[in-house]
């Protein structure tokens, strides 16, 4: 198969150290370019710079997107009706409104859409994954704690700064509880963005599960966690031992090439979106 050629949206820490590395390591896909808000950013990796964002996706059939929530939902649109297949961050976007209309021109263009959810692409989450349908579960406990919002940190940045742990981590935390025990179909929130959050799941099955997050932690952590219990055992998620992103990659270009949808699509991504809009209504400020 002819490797996708995919135009990358972002020059930053993330676009250095993930989006850049599995794009251009094949035979998946190539990267055909790169717009940034710096250009000078962008020529660090050895690929086509383009001035005007319309250009680069010009020169792709699809595009990845690299850049703040508030960013993608702009320009992931703008790719969408450009017909462009979309690589998508999460967040979906900065906020309901904006990953409503995201996913809106997403749907109508008909193009083909995946989250970079990375977990989800792990061979150790999937082994979690079906380990959990085989135990009936009925509940569960998740928890991703850090200190990657203190100090210069490269997460650090400034939508995470403002919002916190719950619109950064909380999407792969309730993405993988949803599909560890069941769609979730409510949540009772407790705490501060900026500190300690807590969350309470309500699945359509009648599970529930916990989770607590958190990015202003200090001292040794210890790595995520997730446990699920059922009538006939449990299941807990071991540490990676692959990487998720070649996954990613392979997954993506036989989502374009085939043209069809991808389970991580832009719907679901709004349906992360619209559990993490209610959480933060409830949160304190």
């Amino acid at each position: 198969m002819e490797p996708v050629a995919v135009g990358l949206v972002g020059a930053g820490p993330w676009a250095k150290m993930a989006h850049v590395p599995m794009l251009t390591r094949g035979p998946h896909t190539r990267l055909a370019g790169v717009w940034a808000r710096r250009p000078e950013a962008a020529a660090r990796f050895g690929a086509p710079v383009f001035e005007r964002v319309e250009e680069l996706f010009d020169a792709c059939e699809a595009v990845a997107f690299c850049v703040p929530p508030a960013v993608q939902a702009e320009l992931g649109a703008r790719a969408a009706r450009a017909g462009k297949a979309l690589l998508l961050e999460k967040p979906l976007a900065d906020s309901l409104d904006n990953a409503e209309r995201l996913a809106a021109a997403v749907a109508e263009a008909g193009v083909a859409s995946q989250m970079v959810l990375t977990m989800r692409y792990a061979t150790q989450t999937r082994i979690f994954l079906a380990r959990c349908a085989e135990i009936e579960a009925f509940g569960g406990h998740a928890a991703n704690i850090s200190g990657a919002l203190l100090g210069d940190h490269h997460f650090a940045t400034p939508w995470r700064l403002e919002r916190g742990a719950l619109l950064d981590v909380g999407p792969h935390v309730i993405d993988l509880l949803d599909a560890a025990l069941g769609r979730v179909s409510g949540v009772r929130a407790h705490g501060n963005p900026l500190g300690w959050t807590g969350l309470l799941l309500e699945h359509e099955n009648g599970a529930v599960s916990e989770a607590s997050l958190c990015m202003t932690a200090v001292g040794d952590l210890p790595p995520s966690s997730f446990a699920v219990y059922g009538r006939t055992g449990n299941a807990v998620l071991l540490p990676f031992d692959d990487d998720p992103l070649e996954n990613v990659a392979a997954e993506f270009a036989e989502t374009v090439r085939n043209g069809g949808g991808h389970p991580l699509d832009a719907a679901h991504g709004l349906r992360l979106q619209r559990i993490i809009a209610e959480a933060e209504a409830q949160l304190t400020p």
